[in-house]
């Protein structure tokens, strides 16, 4: 009895060494595994995510045709000075200059020597008449008006706020260039100019240092 209990004995011992060898091993295998792998996912995710992120803070310049509407606005010309991507690099004089929808207010703006005050102001809103505007003056009465050169300042200056008005912004009473007050009835896009109710043909086009809106209507001080 006594041999067979020592018998019994050693083979449990045996098999609980043999066990703890084989559990050994096996954790010495995983722990390897383990570490080699966690530290090569935690670097390689991070690494790429990066860029796109750099990209993404990088773009977003504004667009100047984010604020346009009207009816007219289908006949600014879509490329070149004249274009609403053109006009936005130049100051208001010279960006008017180049769109042909306003031919006829530029001539009238280079006769009252006024094409470098524009140009050089910090912040303007141009209510701008459009060619089609002049068209129910006389021309004799026009022509007359081209030549006064101290009249004609005061009209042309009736039409400029210095502060630019966004079409959000577009209500209320404004001063002009000329000291008087224009009033902007309704609001918005449905907002009517001055005491001769221009409409906007197309509005919020962006210069360098003004916001213009083309009117269908030249105002009066």
């Amino acid at each position: 009895m006594k041999r067979t209990t020592v018998l019994r004995t050693s083979g449990l011992a045996l098999a609980a060494l043999t066990m703890s060898a084989g559990l050994a091993a096996c954790g010495g295998d995983d722990e390897p595994a383990d570490a080699t792998g966690t530290d090569t996912s935690s670097e390689t995710p991070m690494e790429e995510e990066e860029t796109p992120m750099e990209e993404e803070s990088d773009s977003g310049e504004m667009d100047p045709a984010a604020n346009l509407y009207g009816p007219a606005c289908a006949e600014v010309p879509t490329s070149g000075d004249g274009s609403v991507e053109g006009m936005a690099t130049a100051p208001v004089a010279s960006a008017a200059s180049a769109n042909p929808l306003l031919s006829t207010l530029v001539s009238a703006v280079t006769a009252a020597d006024l094409v470098d005050p524009l140009n050089s102001a910090e912040e303007l809103t141009v209510f701008a008449p459009a060619n089609a505007a002049f068209e129910p003056i006389p021309k004799k009465d026009l022509d007359a008006l081209l030549k006064d050169k101290e009249t004609l300042t005061q009209v042309l200056t009736h039409h400029v706020v210095p502060q630019q008005i966004s079409p959000d912004q577009l209500s209320g009473e404004f001063e002009t260039l000329n000291g008087d007050m224009l009033t902007i009835n309704g609001s918005g896009e449905e907002a009517t100019i001055g005491d001769e109710k221009a409409t906007v043909l197309c509005g919020g086009v962006q210069t360098a240092n003004a916001t213009v809106y083309i009117i269908d209507t030249v105002m009066m001080p």
